[in-house]
């Protein structure tokens, strides 16, 4: 009867608006969580910092939504977590629009322990529910939580049998093992483990993690990556675990460069090494400890017979230990490990992800020649190639690479230099094999195939991309074809020098950090990348090469000692970390590096200044288009840009992203310096 009369009263039209504003009037907008990290990872195990950072996005259908607070709980376990009980930290209700890098302030957090939170936040549309439950492990907080030793072999012979080519610096993988057994029912194990150079670790056979070239490379005098991984479900009664140690760069390779351009010698830092312990946690409660001691079994006479990053990876198949990484496997004739010297460097929990590969890519096309086949993988890439071929019993099968053919399609290797780029692998029986080498990668679109006796065809080759994990969070298109080229061609040749750092080139024999490519181009990677884990780790590599005087490097880590004292080379230090904070909004590295940057720009000011002129410039406009295509270098002196107002120009930049970087720091005296000079 009352609706009835409501009816004949309201207009149809405003009471539906009416009940529609009835209903949604005390609802919220529904708020979704995405992407919550802990140091932009998701759920990691293995962070060291006493204080980690927490982020998350909200997505809300809606417009016009905004967070105006957040509440953050911690606690020590999922259960507790979840009935909001023996919280160790809880921010209660904090007004703030701050989504990122919220650092935790609560209790003391513990080396091991799993960390568990949530989140909510408020908006000027509403209240959200709590977010899914996310954790963070931790790794080793402190030194002695350390039980491992460094173990392997500080020589050049096995029993008296030469493995090393002083020529071509050629040292053989080495293959280290260790068989255990468990007690009880396992609630829980994890790997703390760092191989240098590389390593790739093995458990009853199967390979842990999808990464490679780990850990990422460093000035090993100064830190030590370490990766972490939970590793209980490949644990069983009876465990093998083993682990192959490549050469990477730490055990140097004589660089062919060095010699034809008078380059230092670059930085060795000794025989491949490693340092591992499993911590194990049974259902009862006990704990069991496996760690790398002088009860380790080692082999240098395995497969890879030699590898490093810029001559390639020879592999023997008929020096294979079958069944080396699983349990009762005969290894009477292997030799004792021996624990080794120290690097020297500080270990740290890996804070950036590993290498690994991302990409896979087919060749367009297979051409014979000489008796040789040229594949052409239709894109110049960095990475490796797959390869699924028949061989014949002990006859070796070569592949090279290069970015180029020669007119008469042939492999234009001379801008490799010294550079040799060659895989090999030898067949132990006539058949079919899949291989891709370890510890080496090429930079190429063309590869050449000897050793078999026929075509091989387009889908049994496969080019494996691999750098630096990360997301692609931007793309560009236009409706010009040529600018989408040139826009392909930057990702392809980003993407392909990202490793462990951003390097200058990826295919001859440099393959350096140089710190002048990087200071506008980190700039314009972050919009299609999402490298903040990468460049921040790459800060601290400049820092770390640092001299006491204040000087900074051309290349960090300074695997070449180039100190030539310019400001538009190391200026990359100082734009990564505004890149960083302007980007990301990511602070730390600004506060963590503020007071080596400083002594940097005081260190060029007081050797370098002239009248307020910086006069100390090495590069200049380094490869400024020439006069003429067969120059390099331009010998034109109109233009050259004057050393003075190159160097002085940076400088005056780099003042003023150091003033910003006092007034983040909330330190007055030196922003005012640095506006006044």
């Amino acid at each position: 009867m009352i609706i009835e009369i409501i009816k004949k009263v309201i207009p149809q039209q405003i009471l539906c608006l009416l009940v529609i504003f009835w209903i949604t009037s005390g609802c919220s907008p529904e708020i979704i969580f995405l992407d919550l990290q802990t140091e932009l990872r998701s759920n990691p195990v293995g962070v060291d910092l006493a204080n980690p950072r927490l982020s998350w996005k909200i997505r809300v259908e809606e417009n016009n939504i905004r967070q105006e607070a957040y509440q953050i709980i911690v606690a020590k376990s999922r259960e507790d977590l979840y009935h909001e009980k023996n919280l160790v930290w809880n921010t209660g209700k904090i007004k703030s629009d701050k989504s990122t890098f919220i650092q935790y302030q609560g209790e003391d957090l513990e080396s091991r322990q799993e960390y568990f939170w949530k989140v909510k936040v408020w908006t000027n549309k509403g209240r959200s529910d709590w977010s899914n439950i996310n954790s963070w492990r931790m790794a080793f907080l402190e030194e002695k939580d350390w039980n491992a030793s460094w173990i392997g072999l500080d020589s050049l012979t096995n029993k008296g049998e030469e493995l090393y080519d002083v020529v071509n610096t050629r040292l053989s993988a080495r293959y280290l093992r260790k068989e255990f057994t468990l007690k009880e029912n396992v609630r829980s194990a994890h790997l703390y483990i760092c191989g240098l150079g590389m390593y790739e670790c093995y458990i009853n056979g199967e390979k842990i993690g999808a990464d490679i070239f780990s850990p990422t490379a460093t000035d090993y005098t100064k830190h030590v990556n370490y990766n972490c991984y939970d590793v209980s479900e490949h644990l069983q009664s009876s465990n093998a675990i083993g682990v192959v140690l490549g050469n990477g760069r730490y055990f140097t390779v004589r660089n062919k460069l060095d010699e034809r351009y008078g380059v230092p010698p670059a930085k060795h830092f000794g025989f491949p090494k490693l340092l591992m312990q499993m911590e194990i946690e049974y259902e009862n409660g006990e704990t069991q400890t496996i760690v790398s001691d002088a009860s380790w079994k080692l082999n240098l006479r395995g497969p890879i017979v030699s590898n490093n990053e810029f001559d390639g990876e020879e592999y023997d198949s008929r020096l294979e230990f079958q069944g080396w990484t699983n349990h009762s496997f005969d290894d009477r004739n292997w030799i004792e490990a021996e624990k080794v010297e120290e690097p020297g460097g500080k270990l740290i929990a890996q804070r950036n992800p590993n290498i690994r590969t991302m990409k896979e890519i087919k060749p367009v096309s297979i051409t014979k020649l000489n008796g040789k086949y040229i594949v052409d993988m239709g894109q110049n890439m960095v990475g490796w190639l797959k390869v699924h071929l028949y061989g014949t019993k002990d006859n070796a099968v070569v592949m090279r690479f290069a970015e180029t053919l020669n007119d008469d399609g042939s492999l234009y290797m001379d801008n490799l230099r010294g550079a040799e780029v060659t895989n090999r692998y030898t067949p132990k029986v006539d058949g079919v094999f899949e291989w891709n080498p370890t510890f080496t990668y090429q930079g190429f679109r063309y590869a050449e195939i000897s050793g078999i006796d026929s075509m091989p065809r387009l889908k049994d080759l496969t080019g494996q991309v691999n750098y630096d994990e990360m997301k692609t969070i931007g793309e560009f298109e236009t409706s010009n074809q040529t600018l989408n080229q040139i826009y392909n061609n930057a990702v392809w040749g980003i993407m392909g020098n990202y490793r462990s750092f951003p390097t200058d080139c990826p295919q001859r024999d440099e393959r350096m950090p140089w710190l002048g490519d990087r200071a506008t181009g980190s700039y314009g990677e972050s919009f299609i990348f999402d490298h903040t884990l990468l460049y921040e780790k790459w800060l601290q590599d400049i820092e770390d090469s640092q001299r006491e005087s204040g000087s900074l490097p051309d290349v960090a880590p300074n695997y070449w000692p180039f100190y030539s004292d310019n400001i538009t080379w190391p200026a990359a230090y100082i734009f990564a970390a505004n890149m960083l904070f302007e980007q990301r909004g990511d602070q730390r590295p600004v506060k963590n590096h503020y007071s080596s940057m400083k002594r940097w720009l005081e260190y060029m000011s007081s050797n370098y200044m002239e009248d307020y002129i910086l006069t100390k410039d090495v590069y200049g406009d380094w490869c400024m288009p020439p006069e003429s295509l067969d120059l390099i270098h331009s010998k034109d002196p109109e233009r050259i840009t004057d050393g003075g107002l190159m160097a002085t120009s940076f400088y005056y930049h780099l003042l003023n992203r150091m003033s910003r970087f006092a007034s983040i720091l909330d330190k007055k005296q030196d922003e005012q310096y640095f506006k006044q000079q």
